[in-house]
C-alpha cells in the first residue's frame, strides 16, 4: 500500500468489513459474525470473498479493541505480506466502526481509491459479484451499491395491530445490499457530514444526504444479511452451491 496521495492513477480498491457489532437478535454466545456458517466462521467467509478477487488490493476488518475472536479466525492477517489487516479500532455502532476505520487509513488510502464497504454479516458475497459492482459502477462519481430490485408487492401496516393499511407501489423499490463502493475521500466527506446517525442507515444515505446518487447494481439473493437465526441455513445453502452469479 502506498502513502496517500490525489494523483492520476488508476484507483485502487480496498474492502472495508466493519465487524465490531455484538449481534444481539441472534441471541447466541458470541457475536454473529464469529457463528460457523458451513465449516468456518461466518466473518471467515467474508474476508475470504474479498481475498479471492484480483481486483481488490487490500481487506480491512475494523473490530474492536478487545475483540478475542479474530486472531484465530484471520490468523493470516499478522503474517507478513498478507492481503488483509485487522484494525482494533471499532465503535459502537456501525457508522462509528466506519469512520474509525477510514481515518486509521488516512495516511494508507489515496482520496481517489475506492472503499467497498461491506457487512462482516454477508458471507454469501463472491468475486463475481465484487466484479459487478466495480465493473458496472465504473467512474460514477457518487459510487455505487449491490441492491434488489422490490419484485413482491409491498404493503405498509398500521403498525399497532399488523392490518394492511395501503399497498406500495413498487416501481423503482430496491433493496440495499453491500458491498456499497465510493471514493475515500467523498465517503469521509459523508459520513463527517451526518449529523444524524439514526438517519444514515447505510453509506449510500449518507452520500445521499449530500445530494448525490449512487448507482445500483443488481446484486444476487445468495448475498443475504443474516440477522436471525434461520438466515443461517439459507446462508448456507447459498454457499454449498458452486455459483459464479
Amino acid at each position: 500500500m502506498t502513502t496517500k496521495e490525489t494523483n492520476t492513477a488508476a484507483p485502487q480498491h480496498i474492502g472495508l468489513i466493519p465487524a465490531a457489532g455484538v449481534g444481539a437478535r441472534m441471541a447466541a454466545g458470541s457475536p454473529k459474525q464469529y457463528l460457523a456458517i458451513g465449516a468456518k466462521p461466518m466473518l471467515r467467509h467474508t474476508v475470504d470473498a474479498f481475498l479471492s478477487s484480483p481486483l481488490i488490493a487490500h481487506t480491512y476488518v475494523v473490530v474492536s479493541a478487545d475483540d478475542p475472536f479474530i486472531d484465530g479466525v484471520l490468523p493470516d492477517a499478522q503474517e507478513e505480506g498478507s492481503r488483509v489487516t485487522v484494525l482494533r479500532c471499532g465503535g459502537a455502532t456501525r457508522m462509528e466502526s466506519i469512520r474509525n476505520g477510514l481515518h486509521a487509513l488516512q495516511d494508507t488510502i489515496r482520496a481517489q481509491d475506492r472503499v467497498l464497504v461491506h457487512d462482516a454479516a454477508r458471507p454469501g458475497l463472491n468475486a463475481a459479484l465484487i466484479e459487478r459492482l466495480i465493473v458496472d459502477t465504473g467512474d460514477h462519481a457518487a459510487g455505487g451499491l449491490l441492491a434488489l430490485p422490490v419484485v413482491d408487492t409491498v404493503k405498509r401496516s398500521t403498525g399497532s395491530g399488523g392490518e394492511s393499511m395501503a399497498t406500495i407501489p413498487r416501481d423503482g423499490l430496491w433493496l440495499a445490499q453491500t458491498p456499497q463502493m465510493f471514493a475515500y475521500e467523498l465517503l469521509c466527506r459523508a459520513l463527517d457530514a451526518a449529523t444524524d446517525p439514526a438517519a444514515i442507515t447505510d453509506d449510500a444515505s449518507a452520500i445521499e444526504a449530500l445530494g448525490l446518487s449512487p448507482r445500483l447494481v443488481e446484486g444476487h439473493p445468495r448475498n443475504l444479511k443474516v440477522t436471525l437465526p434461520s438466515d443461517i441455513r439459507i446462508a448456507e445453502m447459498y454457499l454449498a452451491l458452486d455459483s459464479t452469479i
